[in-house]
């Protein structure tokens, strides 16, 4: 049994969900998702909820369902509210600017890295440092962010590099003289 799946989805104002066969297609303020369910799994829509409707006997039946249910649930939440991804850049001399869908940073190396956004994605730098990151896809926003903190990690000596807002570092101490 899937305890996620079993959970209903809750369909908000401004929000139409439109189920064919095997494809979901959600479409809000923000924007519209499309998803293919897997063969395994089909979605039932009444009264703005939604529930997930599986083959409990089935063992890879019962996995996906927790996966399709959460996966339409955010395609819900993107669409009505959006998502948002804040980093920070920790380090002397890093800086990030915007410019439509392409952002450039500063991080240290002999030449900026030039990084083009997904379709998807809006992007602002409120200050040098900082960059948020804004979109109706989660997938896509996450693999976003991940593919710009992977320019240059943080790493645990002294903090610096390309961090989440809300990540913590741990840090190392340094090694220290052998006859000190």
């Amino acid at each position: 049994m899937s305890r996620v799946a079993k959970n209903p989805i809750e369909i908000v104002d401004g929000v139409t969900v439109n189920v064919t066969d095997s494809l979901i297609e959600v479409k809000g303020k923000v924007g519209e998702i499309t998803f293919d369910l897997p063969e395994t799994v089909s979605l039932e829509v009444s009264d703005n909820i939604i529930n997930v409707k599986y083959d409990e006997e089935n063992q890879q039946s019962v996995a996906l369902a927790g996966t399709t249910r959460a996966i339409v649930n955010n395609m819900v939440i993107g669409v009505s509210q959006g998502f948002e991804k804040k980093l920070e850049l920790k380090g002397v001399g890093y800086r990030a600017k915007a410019s439509g869908k392409l952002l450039e940073l500063t991080l240290g190396f002999s030449h900026p890295v030039k990084y083009q956004l997904p379709e998807e994605v809006q992007v602002e730098t409120p200050s040098q440092t900082e960059v948020v990151l804004k979109s109706h896809n989660k997938q896509i926003l996450g693999q976003a962010a991940a593919e710009i903190r992977a320019f240059r990690p943080p790493e645990p000596y002294k903090g610096k590099g390309v961090r989440y807002s809300d990540e913590n570092v741990r840090r190392k101490e340094a090694k220290k003289a052998a006859g000190a």
